[in-house]
């Protein structure tokens, strides 16, 4: 293990954020450097259980005690090794993740838990400054060629350890640019884009073709398509919730992923007007966001960084409890009250509140209507949801964003040509491990899974890799999810 007295002679502690006024004046990432020697007092925190239940907590078996104890040792390359051995991105996943590891840690029973995700940020930052993130193109080339649909985190994890199997891969993304939701719906001051242009770049030499502006079923024919070997529709959950209420054609009205969008094109240098695109602006307006989970939050830090005059962001549910909740017990990761550093910068948060109506004038949204709710669990049913009396309110809105979530993935068009079915909910159906009805197509991802987590994209995309390669080669090689045996790669 690390150091058997590190969590007891080193409280959890985290890199200093920029100050609110100036990092809210543009786009950057808002947190300043963490010195070595304090990274490695955080490793010293780790306990080595016995039973490593943040390795069970993470989606993708990330082998966190032994890359904490070898941080601890200043053991860098073993540290990298180990980490690369279960994670293609760590680089995202270190920046991104919620951290289910860190609540399924042991220390958190007693005390904050390890610094996990920090860690694991700090690991392959140093091992792209020591220069030891190379491209790893494959001995041999099996002759087999597989197309991934779709270049966000799943994409790229499937692309990766495919082309690590040796089969050619190309990727076909509809965008203009890589990168799927990593590109256009993660705001820059949570990953700014070099992180993703310099993974890009490694994996192109490794190989891995890609193609953009190639939008599957619309300019680039199904029938390209099936000629290859195996295909994997990687598409993401795209297709936003709505709401149906009196008003909601209203000017001034948008989806979160619109209007994040639009900004992330705007700091990358896109001329917004030349291409016929109108921007979405929160600046002088009062705004309200509906939905309270992260792309609420992004909304509301890009919305501080415009300068809105008021933002206030409405949750359905009733505000959670700090601590974990009984019924949520440890290792299970918890709905607790979380505070986002956008949250930080600015707003005006209400739970249990559900908007009922979009009040205009001259056919632009005013101000909208909603009424307090109290929501009641019940087993194996949605929860009820009952109107307070006496609690309708009325609030000045110039600008509403709506991030209440993704239906599934724009895939009934593609479903027709291709020949694969959708189930209920509008993810992609399949009949064993990421596989269609149709043979030699398959799924990963939000696609799949439906909306969920980037470190369960990028888990998804690996095991659906292992699933085509044993479809090609009748087995694979390629590592499943919790391989401690997996040798260093040198």
């Amino acid at each position: 293990m690390a150091k058997p007295t590190g969590f007891k002679e080193y409280p959890r502690e985290m890199p200093r954020k920029r100050p609110v006024p100036e990092r809210t004046d543009d786009f950057r990432e808002i947190y300043k450097h963490f010195p070595k020697q304090k990274l490695i007092e955080q490793a010293a925190r780790c306990m080595d259980c016995g039973i490593p239940t943040c390795i069970s907590g993470c989606p993708l078996g990330n082998l966190i005690p032994e890359w904490n104890d070898a941080v601890y040792r200043e053991l860098w390359r073993e540290a990298f090794e180990r980490l690369n051995a279960t994670n293609n991105f760590p680089e995202f996943t270190g920046r991104l993740c919620p951290a289910p590891c860190e609540e399924a840690c042991v220390l958190s029973l007693i005390e904050p838990p390890v610094t996990i995700e920090l860690i694991e940020k700090e690991i392959i930052e140093f091992a792209f400054a020591q220069g030891w993130v190379l491209p790893r193109p494959p001995d041999q080339r099996t002759g087999k060629t597989v197309a991934v649909i779709g270049s966000g985190p799943a994409g790229l994890a499937c692309a990766s350890q495919l082309n690590h199997a040796g089969h050619q891969v190309t990727v076909f993304e509809r965008d203009d640019r890589l990168g799927g939701l990593l590109r256009y719906g993660i705001p820059d001051f949570k990953m700014e884009k070099w992180v993703i242009d310099r993974r890009l770049a490694i994996m192109e030499q490794e190989g891995i073709r890609f193609r953009t502006s190639a939008n599957v079923g619309v300019n680039v024919a199904a029938e390209e398509i099936k000629a290859f070997d195996a295909v994997v529709f990687c598409l993401g959950a795209t297709v936003p919730r709505d709401l149906s209420l009196p008003g909601r054609d209203l000017k001034g009205i948008h989806f979160a992923m619109d209007f994040l969008t639009r900004q992330n094109r705007i700091v990358a240098g896109d001329d917004l007007s030349a291409a016929g695109i109108a921007p979405i602006s929160a600046a002088g307006k009062d705004v309200i966001v509906i939905g309270g989970g992260d792309t609420g939050s992004d909304c509301v830090g890009t919305c501080n960084r415009q300068k809105a005059k008021s933002i206030v962001n409405f949750e359905a549910v009733g505000k959670p409890p700090i601590e974990r909740p009984e019924h949520q017990p440890w290792p299970y990761y918890p709905m607790r009250l979380r505070t986002s550093p956008s949250h930080e910068e600015g707003v005006h948060r209400q739970w249990g509140i559900l908007t009922k109506e979009f009040i205009g004038e001259n056919g632009h949204v005013h101000k909208l209507v909603t009424v307090d709710i109290q929501m009641t669990p019940r087993p194996e049913r949605p929860p009820l949801i009952e109107e307070l009396p006496g609690t309708t309110r009325e609030w000045p809105a110039d600008l509403v964003l709506i991030a209440i979530g993704y239906a599934g993935p724009q895939a009934d068009a593609l479903a027709t040509q291709m020949g694969f079915k959708t189930t209920r909910s509008g993810t992609i159906a399949t009949t064993g491990p990421h596989a269609t009805a149709v043979p030699g197509i398959f799924t990963a991802g939000d696609a799949h899974r439906g909306q969920s987590l980037i470190v369960w994209a990028i888990s998804e995309g690996r095991e659906a890799a292992c699933a085509v390669d044993t479809y090609l080669m009748g087995s694979t090689n390629l590592p499943t999810k919790g391989c401690c045996d997996l040798p260093l790669i040198r």
